[in-house]
């Protein structure tokens, strides 16, 4: 890669430094603030933005009648969610089996997630399509909403095609979202599945992307040459600080996920990552002050 492209990669994707010039690790909100809210909802976004997140990380899939909508697993869990007429699911049901219309019946903001005990529930909560989301960032008075960026992960699995468009098909329906609302070069699209970052980059050229890898500690330049990623975002475990220099050598930045406590988030800073994907965003950001990295 050219030094003048990776100089412009991490112009655009580099959290501001402080008025001190220290580094600064950007914080990216898990499924908005998974911690305290329900996850992937407006009021988890909500949450994220009050804290002074730099990135809204949130999970697409896609409905019925193809409408993009933001929920992390392909199904409306029972553990998370209630059915229509606030009753208990029995099973898991595809989104991609329902409407926006029948989809909108669920309430995901009852029911308060066993793994997070501090999460506070919201009744009546809706998933929420990508539009929606959008469009409420563009409204929210939090200071942080003017200038948060997006990392909106496309989920599929090419082991089972009938939860979610075809690549080509999934990041069409993204990027004319994106698109809708002028965002494209504030986001980055996320996937474990290469094939829709390389479609992406078709459609949207300005939008950045980044594989998401787990389990397995991999040498960085192979990990973004096929799907041409700008981002490397690995599951934090399997990465070490030489892994780390190795990518960022090469110009490519690395954000983990999903870490969650202090001795994770020193780890990460130590190894030099750019940034950090946390269900505690609130908590990470005074975390990081303390440290004087924000």
């Amino acid at each position: 890669m050219k030094k003048t492209a990776l100089a412009l990669i991490a112009l655009m994707l580099a959290a501001p430094a402080s008025a001190e010039g220290v580094r600064r690790v950007w914080v990216e909100g898990h499924r908005g603030s998974r911690g305290t809210h329900p996850e992937d909802t407006i009021p988890a976004f909500d949450e994220a933005l009050r804290a002074g997140v730099d990135v809204l990380e949130f999970d697409m899939g896609v409905t019925k009648d193809n409408v993009v909508v933001v929920s992390h697993d392909p199904y409306v869990s029972p553990v998370i969610c209630l059915g229509p007429g606030g009753e208990k699911m029995s099973a898991p049901v595809a989104i991609r089996s329902l409407t926006l219309a029948e989809l909108k019946g669920y309430d995901c903001g009852t029911l308060k997630n066993p793994k997070f005990p501090e999460q506070t529930p919201v009744p009546g909560t809706r998933i929420p399509t990508l539009d929606e989301v959008l469009s409420h960032v563009k409204a929210s008075a939090h200071p942080a909403a003017a200038r948060v960026r997006f990392n909106i992960e496309t989920k599929l699995s090419p082991g089972e095609p009938e939860l979610a468009p075809a690549p080509a098909e999934f990041a069409r329906l993204a990027a004319a979202v994106l698109r809708k609302h002028g965002v494209e070069k504030r986001t980055v699209v996320q996937s474990f599945d290469y094939r829709t970052l390389v479609e992406m980059k078709k459609l949207a050229p300005s939008v950045k992307t980044a594989q998401l890898t787990t389990d397995n500690l991999l040498d960085p330049d192979s990990v973004v040459r096929g799907s041409k990623a700008d981002i490397w975002s690995p599951y934090f475990k399997w990465i070490n600080a030489e892994a780390v220099k190795k990518a960022q050598k090469a110009g490519i930045p690395v954000v983990p996920w999903t870490l969650n406590s202090e001795e994770e988030w020193d780890r990460a800073v130590a190894y030099g990552v750019d940034g950090i994907i946390t269900d505690y965003p609130a908590k990470l950001i005074e975390h990081l002050k303390k440290r004087k990295l924000r």
